[in-house]
Formats: C-alpha cells, sequence, structure tokens
C-alpha cells in the first residue's frame, strides 16, 4: 500500500517512474534567501536565455517589486518583503517551534543546552544531527528588514501540472524536471488549475510590449533585440535566430505561444549540454545554487544549520520534505519567515494525492448500492 501511495504523493524517483533508463542524477535548485540581495539578474537572465516577453516595468505601489508573481512570461520572481522588528521577533519565535513542512526543527530554549537531544525532524538523522547544534545568543533585532527571494517553478516530485495534461505537452525530463512541449500544449488550461503552488500559466498576450489582441498560437508583434547569457561568463550576447526560434520568438522579432501553458523548464536546453540555467549563472551571491537535488539539500541542511548557530532561529527550510504532499520539490529554499509571508503555500498537495480515498469511498458507495439491490430482490420473494 505504502508503494502506491508512494507512486501517488510520496518519496519516490520521477525518473524512473517515467520509464527513463539511463536517466541523469535529478537536478534541482537550492535559493538560500538568507544572501538574495533583490538585484533581478535572475529574472533578466530567464528573460533573455529563454526569450521571455517583457511582462510590464510598473511598481506595484507595495514594494520594490514590479512583477508581482510568477506567471507565462514570468518564470523567476524576486518577492520584496519589508518587516518590522515585531514581525522579526515573531518569525523567530515561529523558528522554535516544530512546523512540519520539510523544515528542521529546532528545540526550546529551556532545552538547548541539553547534551544529546536532537530536535524532532521529519527529514531524517542527517537533518536531527544539523539541528540538534547548540544555539548561539539571539542577534539584536533591527528596526527592519527586507526579505527578498527569488521565487521558481518547484518541479515537483508529483507535479500536478504534468498528471492533468491530457495531450502529453508536459514531460518529465532525464534531469527529473517539468518541461512543457509548446509545439503539442493546447491550452486548455488544466494544468493552472492543478498546480498547487500557482506557477503555471497561459500566455494572455496582454503582458507589458504584447498588448494586442489574444489568440491561441498565432504570432503578435514583440521587441526584435533578444540577448543571452554565456553560458561560462555571464556575460551577454545576441541570441542566434536558431536559439530564438525555439525560445519563443520568430526572426521578425514576434512573440509566439499566446494561449499556451508557461513556466520554467530549469533551462532543459542547458542542462542537455553540461550547462548550468542562466539565473543561478547570473546570480550574484549564489543566493540561487544549482546541482544534484541531493547535494542541494545536504546544503541547505547545512546552511540552515549554521544560520541556528549563529542565532537565526528563524531560519528554515521549504521542499525538503518527501512526504509534504508533493513527494518534496526540485527547487528548495532556505526561508526566514512562515513559507506564507512570500506568498508559498504551508500544505502544498498534489491532486493524485487523494485518489486512494476516493476510489475507497467510491468502493464503499458500490458495495453499498449493491447490498441494497440485492436486498430489494429478497423482498420480494414469495
Amino acid at each position: 500500500m505504502d508503494f502506491w501511495r508512494n507512486q501517488l504523493s510520496g518519496p519516490t524517483n520521477p525518473s524512473v517512474d517515467a520509464a527513463w533508463q539511463d536517466g541523469e542524477p535529478r537536478k534541482g535548485f537550492f535559493t538560500d534567501t538568507s544572501i538574495c540581495i533583490g538585484c533581478k539578474a535572475c529574472e533578466v537572465a530567464c528573460k533573455e536565455w529563454n526569450a521571455i516577453p517583457e511582462d510590464g516595468l510598473d511598481l506595484l505601489s507595495q514594494s520594490y517589486d514590479n512583477t508581482g508573481a510568477l506567471g507565462a512570461s514570468t518564470w523567476r520572481h524576486v518577492a520584496f518583503v519589508e518587516q518590522s522588528s515585531d514581525r522579526i521577533e515573531q518569525a523567530r519565535e515561529s523558528g522554535r517551534r516544530l512546523v512540519e513542512l520539510g523544515m528542521p526543527s529546532l528545540r526550546s530554549r529551556e532545552t538547548s543546552d541539553a547534551v544529546g537531544a536532537p530536535g524532532s525532524s521529519p527529514l531524517g538523522s542527517a537533518a536531527q544531527a544539523n539541528t540538534s547544534l547548540a544555539v548561539a545568543d539571539v542577534p539584536a533585532l533591527p528596526d527592519m528588514r527586507w526579505l527578498m527571494s527569488s521565487d521558481v517553478c518547484k518541479h515537483c516530485t508529483h507535479a500536478a501540472c504534468l498528471d492533468v495534461c491530457p495531450t502529453g505537452s508536459l514531460f518529465r525530463s532525464e534531469f527529473g524536471t517539468v518541461v512543457v512541449q509548446d509545439d503539442i500544449c493546447n491550452g486548455c488550461g488544466y494544468c493552472v488549475a492543478a498546480c498547487p503552488f500557482g506557477v503555471i500559466e497561459r500566455r494572455q498576450g496582454d503582458e507589458g510590449h504584447e498588448r494586442a489582441k489574444q489568440s491561441h498560437g498565432i504570432s503578435i508583434r514583440g521587441s526584435s533585440s533578444v540577448s543571452t547569457v554565456d553560458a561560462t561568463t555571464s556575460s551577454t550576447q545576441s541570441v542566434g535566430s536558431a536559439h530564438a526560434a525555439n525560445s519563443g520568438f520568430a526572426n521578425n522579432g514576434e512573440v509566439k505561444n499566446v494561449g499556451i501553458a508557461q513556466k520554467c523548464t530549469l533551462c532543459y536546453d542547458r542542462l542537455g549540454d553540461g550547462q548550468t540555467p542562466a539565473c543561478a549563472q547570473a546570480c550574484p551571491t549564489t543566493s540561487i545554487k544549482f546541482g544534484d537535488l541531493a547535494d542541494m539539500r545536504a546544503a541547505a541542511q547545512d546552511r540552515v544549520a549554521q544560520l541556528h548557530g549563529q542565532g537565526f532561529t528563524e531560519a528554515r527550510l521549504y521542499g525538503t520534505d518527501p512526504n509534504d504532499g508533493v513527494g518534496g520539490t526540485g527547487s528548495v529554499f532556505l526561508l526566514l519567515d512562515e513559507p506564507e509571508v512570500y506568498g508559498l503555500p504551508p500544505d502544498p498537495r498534489v491532486t493524485t494525492a487523494d485518489l486512494p480515498d476516493m476510489f475507497r469511498k467510491a468502493g464503499y458507495a458500490a458495495l453499498t448500492m449493491m447490498a441494497m439491490a440485492a436486498a430489494s430482490f429478497v423482498r420480494r420473494r414469495p
């Protein structure tokens, strides 16, 4: 039973499940928000490499954020959250309590001096070892701070968008990532409603300079100038016509894929050549790290233990728990407050997780109807 439950929502190897016999080690991101400076280099690099159209440069009048959220034309989104000292203190206090969201727990102040009494953690012995470190004196509270975080598609172990796609447009790559095939997508939008993170969207055609009549699969005029991030030097250079065509731009500068579902591909074309995704390549502070997912999760656990040791009890991990409802994510985050503060769901859940319960209830209903039908015939017998 556990095997089938894991196949629906628990820990599993998505590449093997997708029948990749010679799959590569699963790749993923580790985004350390504690060192993000909000420069938006990742957003720019993502747009340049993938030829994503500009989606508006107006400020939202609530922060320095001008993109608001992930979408069809925003595959990387840097959030700006301003916090007062009161909220910082609340975040630190909540970090001391056990939060079953794939985040290592921290022992309370009363038991922090007890030797060999690690905090409870759903991540196993490695996380327990990390969280058993004694916590240093709590740093002084600042008057205010900015929380900055670069959000991206989670590339879930159990991706709801992939499960509900009726055309096979979404597929699981050999790297364990989830990729959209533009030429197969019919724009039905099932994936948009299924994603528990609100990541994937259909390109509407009215973002930024795309303001024109919306139409499925029809090119509309956009920017004729495209550049990309160099794989080794992070410098920009003009994009060749072949790459531009594959990325959604025609040779004449028209924007394609209006009405088509779009999201981060974790730079699938770059992974095939052994290159780092554009956003991680461009990040000046290494806030965005890329590599084998197992290494990224280990690095995240080490980093949160380091911050706890420095007294920053608000540090916590998101996406590392394989039993979190989506089987764990391919994008791991270190947060300095609760997930809701960053616009992340505290309890993501893939739609297939409810299938056993649905089938069980349907079976009970069927048995009840059969019993009632049989009883009705028995009563009619003379």
